[in-house]
């Protein structure tokens, strides 16, 4: 037994020493910390000062290895709540709204220390911040206005791809509309309310929510997130066209824009509206209830003669690819081959979406272009339709007289073995 004690007395050593050392490794890397005694408190507590374990795990600043006392000061780690929340420890308690964005910068404006979290996130919101009407009024003393926790939440924030997070693309709409559509809120600013209600029947919101297409425009988008601001301090246009490039050359082209500039229209919006973008037809060229052009001229003159021819030839191109269309749904439903074709009518239904984003130049000889390079391909696309149309009636002939040409050798084989038994 006493031999058996020392063979195993130097593994032992050896255990214990690689235990403490590894105790006090974690304890130089804080994982031996476990005890937080903010959340010990404050998961007991109701709303608003009630935290729970769960919920602040979810918290981003949490999976990075922050802590209450990362924002709040004090010490965690300490039982006595004198010595928690002493001013020695640091003890900031609950942030004033107005210290807010700071107390965020402290960290998020300093890119030493955001780089060893996430190298590519940006540390210049503070300053963007200040730059918004938000971050100006907030300045001057207006407490209501969005800070960082509005926005982003307070124990729970998320990390912007998570589709959880208040922003989240799909989810700004509803974080923005909670301040901007709330009318007695709003009420002593002035300003509209219905800018979500108008958004949420939108073509850009149904790409957004229905379609899935995160690249769909939200209020970030055109107004900004941290350096917030409306489109009128610049030009309305050059927001659109962050992703209208192709309209946005044309309408530069287009005799609106140095009228629209000196009424102090707001280009785009004039004809499309801002929140309540509806998904754009011919009929915004027709003198009915969706038209457009009418509101601003008089039935008659020049520009009111330019609208009707430009329609006419949208619809002249528009019935043309549907013609092209039907003729060779029959033929490929009949076994013909006119997948060439088929694959014609794409480049035709392009050059009619182009025809469609020319309009914004509201020149015929432009427009034109694009009409009659569709027409053309359509006009023979139509062709190989009908020339398989043509083939398909005579294979049907042939096979027509082939089977009367069988019936007819039918019934004679029929007739002479009749007479032969006979």
């Amino acid at each position: 037994m006493a031999i058996l004690r020392n063979k195993l007395r130097p593994f032992s050593i050896a255990c214990f020493v690689g235990l403490a050392g590894f105790v006090a490794l974690a304890a130089c890397l804080g994982y031996g910390q476990t005890k937080d005694t903010c959340l010990d408190c404050h998961s007991a507590l109701p709303d608003p000062l009630g935290v729970s374990q769960e919920k602040f795990s979810q918290d981003i600043h949490a999976q990075m290895g922050l802590t209450c006392a990362s924002c709040h000061g004090g010490d965690p780690t300490s039982d006595d709540p004198d010595k928690a929340m002493s001013r020695k420890a640091g003890w900031k308690g609950k942030i004033d709204r107005k210290r807010i964005p700071e107390l965020c910068g402290s960290c998020h404006s300093d890119p030493a220390y955001i780089r060893r979290f996430n190298p590519s996130l940006r540390t210049d919101q503070l300053g963007q911040y200040h730059t918004s009407v938000h971050g100006k009024r907030l300045v001057a003393g207006d407490t209501k206005v969005a800070v960082c926790t509005d926005c982003h939440s307070v124990h729970d924030l998320r990390a912007p791809s998570d589709p959880r997070s208040t922003v989240n693309p799909v989810n700004v709409a509803n974080t923005c509309a909670r301040c901007h559509a709330d009318a007695s809120y709003m009420k002593e600013y002035s300003i509209p309310t219905d800018q979500f209600a108008k958004y949420s029947t939108s073509v850009h919101h149904q790409a957004l929510t229905v379609r899935g297409d995160l690249s769909a425009p939200t209020c970030t988008t055109c107004h900004g997130n941290h350096g917030a601001a409306p489109p009128g301090v610049d030009r309305v246009e050059n927001v659109c066209s962050n992703c209208h490039t192709f309209q946005a050359q044309m309408y530069e082209k287009s005799s609106h824009k140095e009228a629209f500039q000196s009424a102090s229209l707001p280009g785009c919006v004039v004809c499309h509206s801002n929140h309540a973008i509806v998904h754009p037809t011919d009929a915004k060229l027709g003198a009915g209830p969706e038209g457009v052009c009418m509101r601003c001229h008089t039935p008659g003159d020049s520009c009111d003669q330019a609208r009707v021819a430009l329609l006419i030839s949208l619809g002249r191109l528009d019935e043309a690819i549907k013609s092209a269309d039907q003729v060779l749904h029959v033929a490929e439903s009949s076994g013909m081959e006119v997948s060439e074709a088929r694959l014609g009518q794409d480049q035709a239904r392009d050059s009619l979406t182009k025809a469609r984003v020319t309009i914004h130049s509201f020149r015929q000889d432009l427009v034109d272009q694009d009409i009659q390079a569709g027409l053309k391909i359509a006009a023979q696309n139509l062709r190989a339709g009908k020339a398989a149309m043509v083939e398909r009636n005579h294979r049907r002939l042939g096979l027509g007289i082939s089977l009367i040409a069988v019936g007819i050798v039918l019934a004679g084989l029929w007739l002479y073995i009749k007479k032969i038994e006979s």
